[in-house]
């Protein structure tokens, strides 16, 4: 029996759903562990006497930090725009498998009326 060209089309679109919902949940998964890693860096911060001189990474290059409250606030920025970026990430994941499970019951109508 041979498949139709539109439910090849279906086909083809849940497959390209699929992809896209692999790219968006791998992205999630990396700002997750950011988050997660500007939390302990924070927390860390947190923990430093107020004289104690604090490095920060920029490139290959460990440079000293001149304000304190300055970089937690840059981390704490930081990490706002991560969770920001990360409710984004789950909105287009809600909506990729909305779309999906569209597409997967017009197949098995489909189906149905093929059979």
């Amino acid at each position: 029996m041979e498949i139709s060209p539109e439910i090849q089309e279906k086909i083809r679109q849940a497959q390209q759903i699929q992809q896209q919902l692999q790219l968006v949940a791998t992205q999630k998964y990396q700002i997750e562990m950011s988050v997660k890693e500007l939390e302990k860096t924070l927390e860390e911060l947190g923990k430093v006497k107020e004289d104690t001189r604090i490095f920060v990474s920029i490139g290959r290059l460990l440079v000293e930090a001149k304000d304190k409250e300055e970089l937690k606030k840059k981390l704490e920025d930081e990490k706002e725009t991560m969770e920001l970026r990360l409710k984004t990430l789950e909105k287009q994941i809600k909506f990729l498998e909305d779309r999906l499970n569209q597409i997967q019951q017009e197949l098995n109508q489909m189906a149905r009326g093929v059979a």
